[in-house]
């Protein structure tokens, strides 16, 4: 009888906690930008663009302003989640991440698809939920090192 050898475990390493934050922010552009981008596919969205509204809003250097700063907030976390020293990020992308969960839920507000929105809307949150966890839960070291350390963890004197 043939025995049977264990099948080899895959290889799975832990990914640094700044990468996780830059694939979440990269990712969370993406779908805001697409959500946008598909939105004008909805009937109407153009027409309404080329007459100077977007949803409820007059089309004017203010709300472009304000546009251009709701996207280039996240842009910036990418990089900003790459360089930051630890103690920095974690707050950062807890504050950041935390304001942007009730203005995504505003871009859902005069969306004429709402199961289109809806779904940008529940997938920028989850995206959003995966930032504020891995921000939260950022591992921490200890200062102490070799013997002390040691003696921290048992309780027993250095």
């Amino acid at each position: 009888m043939a025995r049977r050898l264990p099948a080899p475990t895959l290889d799975d390493h832990r990914i640094p906690v700044k990468a996780t934050l830059v694939a979440a922010w990269t990712s969370f552009m993406f779908l805001y930008a697409y959500v946008d981008i598909l939105g004008f596919y909805t009937p109407g969205i153009v027409q309404d663009i080329l007459d100077g509204k977007v949803y409820a809003f007059d089309l004017s250097q203010t709300f472009s302003v304000s546009a251009l700063t709701l996207v280039a907030v996240p842009i910036f976390m990418i990089v900003l989640s790459a360089t930051l020293p630890a103690r920095a990020n974690r707050i950062t992308n807890l504050v950041v991440a935390g304001l942007y969960v009730p203005a995504t839920v505003f871009n859902v507000a005069g969306g004429s698809w709402l199961l289109f929105y809806g779904l940008g809307v529940v997938l920028e949150l989850i995206v959003l939920a995966v930032i504020v966890r891995t921000a939260w839960a950022w591992p921490r070291t200890s200062a102490a090192t070799g013997p002390d350390r040691e003696a921290l963890r048992t309780g027993q004197p250095a």
